[in-house]
């Protein structure tokens, strides 16, 4: 839940794109690409279907924490970040396409977490450390046969490879100012979305749980952020990964797209929130058995 939007709710979530796209793109025409009607539905059905496990060759999601809701939270952030972008009148101008294109990339930036049918062990969380990239070749396998040229595939695996946690993005080889524009967006919105939400506090265990699997499944890539010995020991050093990591990252790499979000950014605020109610220790309701 955020904003009074159900985030659980892909239906209402769906919705709210709509009516920022046909706002944003109100000339955008019946029967084109960019028809609000046609590429929209068809893009949340594509991914209802790859995240409840019907599309072919892959299971259900079976992470708790980056699940359904985590990647519908952050397609809800984006939305509405680039309406505030819109609505600035930034430089370079966001175009009916582009937004479809950015809408595919925040949809499918975690589907690395997905796993094959032939897949029995652990669940998706073993892929924590390699979770960007297979996303990446996820999105690629999926939509090359859906109509998606070379080059917007690349832009899409451009925007998701920018909510790698440590991504070098001057390394990544953006097709253009635009495209690195939305990329920093999509990281933002991935970041800022799960952190306001108002379980943010709650679901930390479930956090902690994949990190613990991540931890086994890959003890040489085990970063500092999945070394925790306790659910306990991450929620205090939470606060300090938002003060001194995440806020650093928004508003130097990122360049502070996250002021799209409005003033009072309702995001920020939220976030805030949650993080003096971790200070206060984790509510017993959260506290793993």
């Amino acid at each position: 839940m955020f904003g009074g939007l159900d985030t659980r709710d892909s239906v209402a979530v769906e919705r709210e794109v709509r009516e920022v796209f046909r706002a944003l793109f109100p000339s955008a025409s019946p029967g084109t690409p960019t028809q609000p009607d046609e590429f929209i539905p068809r893009c949340f059905s594509w991914i209802r279907d790859c995240f409840l496990g019907r599309h072919p060759g892959y299971q259900a999601i079976d992470v708790a924490y980056h699940d359904f809701e985590h990647t519908l939270q952050g397609t809800l952030c984006l939305t509405r970040l680039l309406q505030g972008r819109h609505r600035a009148g930034v430089a370079p101008p966001l175009t009916p396409r582009w937004f479809e294109l950015a809408l595919l990339g925040i949809l499918f930036h975690d589907t690395g977490y997905l796993k094959t049918t032939s897949d029995r062990s652990g669940t998706g969380a073993k892929y924590t450390p390699v979770h960007v990239g297979r996303g990446a070749d996820f999105a690629a396998a999926f939509l090359s046969p859906r109509g998606y040229s070379v080059a917007e595939i690349t832009s899409i695996q451009n925007m998701i490879r920018c909510t790698g946690l440590n991504a070098d993005l001057a390394a990544l080889p953006f097709g253009s100012d635009l495209e690195r524009d939305l990329g920093l967006a999509l990281a933002t919105a991935d970041l800022v979305g799960q952190l306001a939400a108002d379980d943010y506090v709650d679901k930390l265990p479930l956090l902690f749980s994949e990190f613990e699997e991540s931890a086994r499944a890959n003890p040489d890539a085990a970063s500092r952020m999945t070394r925790f010995a306790t659910v306990e020991d991450l929620v205090r050093n939470t606060p300090g990964f938002w003060e001194h990591y995440v806020k650093v990252r928004l508003d130097r790499d990122f360049r502070r797209a996250y002021r799209h979000l409005g003033t009072p950014n309702p995001y920020l605020v939220a976030i805030e929130a949650n993080m003096a109610r971790l200070k206060g220790g984790l509510p017993a309701a959260a506290r793993r058995p």
